[in-house]
């Protein structure tokens, strides 16, 4: 499913306008970015949680010529499913 799929379903689903559907999913999406920027968590309960991890610098090669390099250290955004979630498959 793609973004427009679920946007067809959300107002299929709520009986809003699409455009409706469109704008709500898009505050949800950028209010879960800001949030996660302010190094804050997102934690939405039976669904899962969104927060940021830390990956330290690291060594590693070049898989094409086999040399070593530095990876930088980075944030990463991580999903943790929630139990609701995972019990219903």
């Amino acid at each position: 499913m793609n973004k427009k799929e679920l946007i067809d379903s959300i107002a299929q689903k709520t009986g809003v306008k699409k455009v409706e559907a469109e704008k709500v999913l898009s505050a949800y999406e950028a209010t879960i970015l800001e949030t996660l920027k302010k190094g804050e968590r997102v934690t939405i309960v039976g669904f899962g949680t969104f927060t940021v991890s830390e990956r330290k610098e690291r060594k590693g090669r070049n898989p094409k010529t086999g040399a070593e390099m530095v990876i930088p250290a980075k944030k990463m955004p991580k999903f943790l499913v929630g139990k609701s979630f995972k019990e219903s498959f």
